[in-house]
């Protein structure tokens, strides 16, 4: 892994220390050529058309990296320097799971390791307009601007069709079943879903959104006086924001295990009361409402095996038998105790005929306040108890639950550490020495071309920084499963988050400090478009039927194709 980055870097300083060398002949007559011997030859200096020799001059980044003002230059320049960005970001995803081995989720999880995955792009976007005077900054600006439109876009239009497509399974009863593809490329009978947890999160991103409309209002009411005024205030709230989901991140473990705990408790009254159903001469409560006391005493004695007026654990234990409570990753002995907590008042660890019937009734009351089908014959009959518990299992099922999942311990803790430090440092390292030379290759690239470098840093440097993102994603999204393609989403959903707002805080704080223009405005509706659309289609809904992939896949070329009309055609720029 180190190999790869120390060989790049060997190849590109020897072009380096080549870019002056002196002509030297191999026989010497004796007599010293000072025109050969001052004359330099540089690798890169190529003709405008793209074959000649040049003789305009180029700054070296740092002094001594190659630079050219040709095309096929500098896109020799941008495929190596985009290639090292690829292995900083490779080496900060490594790192950050290796952590997340370790330390889990939570703060490390919650707070750390998104702000490395925004890492690369946030140190493009900061170069791009850090450097140089003003009015130099203005014109580099565009290509952080179009960092982070690409990677916007890119992330869920075509990567989110990609993982679409590679994780498709069968569609049954509007859900994806896991592992079962056998309906090809069916427009509606196959595709995938996700947990309710991945609604949460395309909703986040959708609300991250929120600082592009506040910083482009001013535009919007075609007023000059209020620009610089609306960046601080798209600053603030985008830190305000960013904060608020890093904290959101950290307490998600908390708040899903909550979440998670009361469908358990649902699931389980609802099949405890209708297994009571069937088993009772009767219905379980009257027509209004009350516990029906005589049917609840029949069923007590009948549960009392021993007759003694009591029930213990080991005739609540026969009384849970049967429940299939698996499907919500109870045992039966979680089961006993549940009903022991909930009935045992008195805690002598055995229920009476009154704890019982009281026990029953505050279920019945819970299960009347659900979100279930609303009640024909009452709360208390087989066919609602049957519908109710047939519903927390799906809520369940789609809560993504993944306690029944085995976690594997880290074996030698302190040399993963050590490890995940060392790929950390060596990423980080990596992104802020090549993504200055990076943005200049591509600003020159656009100056040899006349090809905007908004449209280059687009499509080209958001495949250097979320190339190992996206095959990740694409590669967990092929295991064709509720709880893979889930993660998969989440994490695209939470990248687009991070870019909204860790890196366009950079964005602002730079067009805020150095009193640049902010005149985005055709980039700005791009993204609210692609971001809204996306995240509320993906927010009302958890299974995407392949024809959403088309959908997602059109988004990206219609972006394009709208910041240059919007630019070039109607003059918005």
């Amino acid at each position: 892994m180190y190999f790869k980055a120390f060989l790049t870097l060997f190849i590109l300083f020897i072009f380096s220390g080549s870019g002056y060398s002196r002509h030297i002949g191999l026989i010497s007559d004796g007599l010293h050529n000072s025109e050969i011997d001052h004359q330099n030859f540089e690798v890169l200096r190529l003709e405008q058309d793209f074959v000649g020799a040049g003789t305009e001059s180029c700054e070296r980044s740092y002094g001594f990296l190659p630079c050219t003002k040709t095309a096929l230059g500098n896109v020799f320049l941008v495929l190596v320097y985009g290639y090292l960005m690829f292995l900083a970001a490779t080496y900060l995803s490594s790192g950050s799971e290796l952590l997340l081995e370790i330390l889990g989720p939570g703060l490390i999880g919650g707070l750390f390791l998104p702000v490395l995955g925004a890492l690369p792009d946030a140190m493009l976007i900061l170069v791009s307009g850090i450097s140089g005077s003003t009015a130099v900054a203005q014109s580099q600006v565009s290509v952080g601007m179009g960092l982070l439109a690409g990677s916007t876009v890119m992330l869920i239009t075509v990567i989110w069709g990609t993982c679409c497509i590679v994780g498709k399974c069968d569609i049954q009863d509007s859900v994806a079943v896991d592992l079962k593809d056998t309906k090809g490329f069916s427009l509606t009978g196959s595709g995938v879903s996700t947990d309710v947890w991945t609604r949460y999160a395309a909703t986040i991103m959708a609300v991250s959104v929120t600082p592009f409309v506040v910083v482009q209002l001013p535009q919007l009411l075609h007023s000059t006086s209020g620009r610089h005024l609306a960046v601080l205030i798209a600053l603030i709230i985008s830190l305000t924001l960013l904060v608020s989901y890093c904290l959101y991140q950290v307490f998600q473990p908390w708040i899903q295990r909550r979440r998670l705990a009361y469908v358990k408790h649902k699931h389980f009254i609802s099949g405890v009361l209708k297994h009571l159903r069937m088993r009772a001469l009767g219905r379980l409560c009257t027509d209004q409402g009350a516990p029906n006391i005589e049917v609840l005493e029949k069923l007590f004695k009948a549960i009392d095996e021993n007759e003694d007026g009591y029930l213990s654990r080991s005739e609540l234990r026969a009384l849970v038998v049967g429940l299939r409570l698996e499907e919500v990753n109870l045992n039966e002995s979680d089961a006993v105790e549940k009903l022991m907590k909930d009935f045992d008042t008195s805690h002598d660890q055995l229920v009476e005929p009154s704890e019982f019937i009281a026990g029953v009734s505050k279920w019945l009351n819970e299960a009347r306040g659900s979100n279930a089908p609303p009640p024909e014959t009452g709360a208390g009959t087989v066919k609602y108890l049957g519908d109710l518990h047939e519903q927390t299992r799906t809520e369940h099922y789609f809560l993504g639950d993944q306690s029944d999942e085995s976690v594997e311990a880290v074996e030698n803790p302190r040399s993963t550490a050590t490890k995940a430090v060392l790929l950390l440092l060596l990423g980080t390292v990596i992104a802020a020495v090549f993504a200055d030379p990076l943005v200049d290759a591509v600003n020159n690239f656009s100056s040899a071309t006349t090809i905007p470098s908004f449209f280059v840093s687009f499509v080209a440097l958001p495949l250097a920084t979320n190339s190992s993102e996206a095959v990740s994603a694409i590669i967990f999204a092929s295991r064709k499963k509720l709880r893979s393609a889930s993660l998969t989403f989440s994490e695209l959903y939470g990248a687009v988050s991070m870019n909204n707002l860790l890196c366009l805080s950079v964005f602002l704080a730079l067009v805020y400090i150095r009193g640049l223009t902010w005149d985005f405005s055709s980039e700005v509706l791009v993204i609210l478009i692609v971001c809204v659309v996306m995240g509320v289609f993906a927010s009302v809904r958890i299974t995407f039927p392949l024809w959403t992939s088309l959908l997602a896949f059109l988004l990206y070329p219609f972006s394009l194709a709208l910041v240059y009309v919007l630019d070039y055609k109607f003059g918005w720029s």
